[in-house]
């Protein structure tokens, strides 16, 4: 498998490097995490001549003897020099048990530069406050974006090249298999099917698989439309499952947790309040709706929608499905100071659609960008203050704002 450098997130752990935090890398199963693990190794190696590397890695067998949290400690204890630099890299950490009493004594000490790698729920953000005694730094690396994607395959034309990117997806370990058959079987059953058994069904002990298994095909089916829990529950239990409003929350929340779906919540942009009624949910990685509904109706719309969620969440932006005077304004892109609206399309050419998603635009009255994501194959222009960019240009890091017009 050829390797890229993922830049944005090294950048990232470079800046972490020497902070007394613990590091956690997280993310979704097969999204890359152990890759990145070993280019930052190669990077410190470069960078710190006193680097000394413990480098404990659970995918691989020869370490399954010290899968126990007291040999992780004595292992890390031998294997320091006081003299260097000591960074302690664990990967797939949550296949040791009660893994946190190590890194937590091990942290105290500091004697150690502690990064991690998971992809269960025990790494999610909102638990690491309970796990860990010290602070904690967390990295989420996401599914290839479409510029890793034409990076990794040295393409340059943009406008095609997305086209396939729509299809295949961002999961890199897929990029092996020749046949559109073998990539779907590779991400239904060694990504979803996994991710599925082994980060919720054995942590969560669910009984109600169907259940489980009939939800993510309902919410993979209406990624980005409006959907509440007692709707879901509804709409199963008319096609004689039985469940309820309360059991499809608990699911959903496992499945957000295991980094598959991402919850959008609706914002009131007149009111500034959010909406608790629906919410939409995004596919950490879009090709998981076509490995496990198929291609036979390819929704291009709601792909093109599920690509640019992805995206803003990359670029460090919390998003939120907006609303004002009853228009639905599909992001809301906020990073600190930040903000901006977000329309998306996938054909804005015909009069009618380019009215439709310029409306809500145009409706919103403060001085914040505006702007718009469509299949154009044009060079970015505006129209009454909006941006207009071809998506794969804003997607694969080609615009340049000196050249709008």
């Amino acid at each position: 498998m050829r390797l890229i450098e993922r830049t944005h997130y090294l950048s990232k752990l470079m800046r972490a490097k020497g902070t007394p935090d613990i590091k956690i890398i997280t993310g979704i199963r097969r999204c890359g995490k152990s890759k990145l693990m070993e280019a930052f190794i190669s990077l410190l190696k470069k960078q710190d001549s006193k680097a000394n590397i413990i480098h404990i890695n659970f995918n691989f067998l020869e370490y399954e003897k010290i899968a126990e949290y007291h040999a992780i400690h004595e292992y890390a204890e031998s294997h320091h020099r006081p003299d260097n630099n000591n960074y302690l890299l664990i990967d797939e950490v949550q296949m040791c048990p009660f893994f946190e009493k190590a890194i937590n004594s091990l942290h105290a000490s500091g004697k150690y530069d502690i990064y991690l790698t998971g992809s269960n729920a025990f790494l999610m953000g909102s638990d690491l406050a309970t796990l860990f005694t010290g602070r904690t730094f967390s990295i989420e690396v996401f599914p290839f974006s479409f510029a890793e994607y034409l990076q990794y395959f040295q393409r340059n034309d943009i406008y095609d090249a997305f086209s396939s990117y729509m299809k295949e997806g961002g999961m890199p370990g897929s990029y092996l298999y020749s046949t559109p058959e073998e990539k779907y079987g590779y991400i239904s059953g060694e990504v979803f099917d996994s991710l599925i058994v082994r980060d919720i069904l054995h942590k969560h002990k669910i009984r109600k698989q169907d259940i489980l298994y009939r939800l993510t095909d309902y919410l993979m089916d209406n990624a980005g439309s409006l959907v509440s829990s007692r709707k879901i529950a509804d709409t199963l239990v008319s096609q004689k499952s039985k469940t309820n409003g309360n059991t499809i929350g608990a699911y959903i929340d496992y499945l957000c947790r295991a980094y598959a779906f991402y919850k959008v919540r609706r914002y009131d942009i007149k009111g500034k309040k959010y909406l608790s009624s629906e919410d939409k949910y995004y596919l950490a990685d879009h090709s998981f709706k076509y490995a496990r509904l198929g291609t036979r109706n390819m929704d291009y719309g709601h792909i093109i929608e599920n690509i640019a969620a992805m995206e803003l969440l990359r670029r460090g932006y919390e998003i939120y499905a907006g609303i004002l005077y009853k228009k639905e304004i599909d992001f809301v892109a906020i990073k600190r100071d930040e903000k901006i609206y977000v329309q998306v399309s996938d054909d804005i050419s015909r009069p009618e659609t380019f009215a439709r998603e310029t409306a809500p635009l145009l409706a919103v009255r403060d001085a914040y960008p505006k702007i718009i994501l469509a299949r154009t194959r044009n060079e970015a222009y505006q129209y009454e203050g909006i941006k207009i960019y071809d998506i794969s240009a804003w997607a694969g890091n080609r615009i340049s704002e000196t050249q709008i017009k």
